[in-house]
């Protein structure tokens, strides 16, 4: 594998470094559902817990368009899921999803998040809807970066669980 993160060299600048690993760890998601069929992908695994890999996929995507298009951009095109009755329902409501089609969707978000991160500057803000909070976009990428790693850690338990595949 190529960690392309390590590559960068010492004196990168902040956007540069910021990008590059949150690409690294969108790819490392990617990476983690490599290989498995549409079933393994909607297997719960885990006797202690409702989350699968296409679900882990599907909540990504709403995080990205929540913090890039909502957040930052002010542009909110809505839920990704029907969340009325269940909030947790990106997680949970995977009988009829395909990895075809979630990658696909999630693909389309991560496109507009890049899409919105090019046209800012790190310190440009937006606030959230909720509570008015203002962020930054150096504050939603780092965010990101943590949202994804630890993720990626619930990605690792649940590869492993279905066919003994670990992380990198």
């Amino acid at each position: 594998m190529n960690d392309e993160r390590f590559a960068l060299p010492a004196t990168v600048d902040e956007r540069t470094l910021l990008e590059t690993f949150l690409d690294f760890q969108r790819a490392a998601l990617v990476r983690k559902c490599a290989g498995l069929t549409d079933a393994q992908l909607r297997l719960r695994p885990v006797p202690s817990s409702g989350l699968s890999l296409i679900g882990l996929v599907r909540h990504l995507a709403t995080v990205e368009r929540w913090y890039f298009q909502a957040v930052l951009a002010d542009a909110f095109p809505g839920d990704l899921f029907d969340l009325t009755d269940d909030p947790d329902a990106p997680f949970t409501a995977v009988a009829g999803a395909t990895g075809a089609e979630t990658f696909a969707l999630w693909r389309a978000e991560v496109a507009a998040s890049r899409r919105i991160t090019a046209e800012r500057p790190l310190d440009a803000a937006g606030r959230h809807p909720a509570t008015g909070a203002a962020h930054s976009l150096r504050w939603i990428l780092a965010h990101m970066i943590d949202e994804y790693a630890r993720h990626l850690g619930h990605a690792d338990i649940l590869r492993e669980a279905i066919d003994g595949r670990t992380g990198e």
